[in-house]
């Protein structure tokens, strides 16, 4: 079983920047893919990013392509993503996921909000 934490999300005004973190615990992550998604109010939940467990290959959505990074760190167990230059279009909860034992695992999400 693994548990998984996001946190960083935060009210940031339109061209700022934030950086999203999802701690894992519980089993390590080596070789397991993981991933961001969100949510905004009223649309289905959506890919921003996903990374490799092994080769650290990345795939990125594509209104996101550009704007945002995603990485992670096997030995702190934790997953990340940078994002720059904030539009309204990115306010939305952001979701930690890996695919453990066959099975896609959640955070409980973290709130980003963009305004001035």
């Amino acid at each position: 079983q693994v548990q998984l934490v996001e946190s960083g999300g935060a009210w940031v005004q339109p061209g700022g920047s934030l950086r999203l973190s999802c701690a894992a615990s519980g089993t390590i992550i080596d070789g397991y893919n993981m991933g961001w998604y969100r949510q905004a109010t009223g649309k289905q939940r959506e890919l921003v990013a996903t990374i490799t467990g092994r080769t650290n290959t990345t795939v990125y959505a594509n209104n996101v392509r550009g704007q945002v990074t995603i990485s992670r760190d096997n030995a702190k167990k934790t997953l990340s993503l940078q994002m720059n230059s904030m539009k309204p279009g990115n306010a939305a909860v952001y979701y930690c996921n890996i695919v453990h034992n066959f099975t896609a695992c959640w955070g409980q999400g973290t709130q980003v909000t963009v305004s001035s």
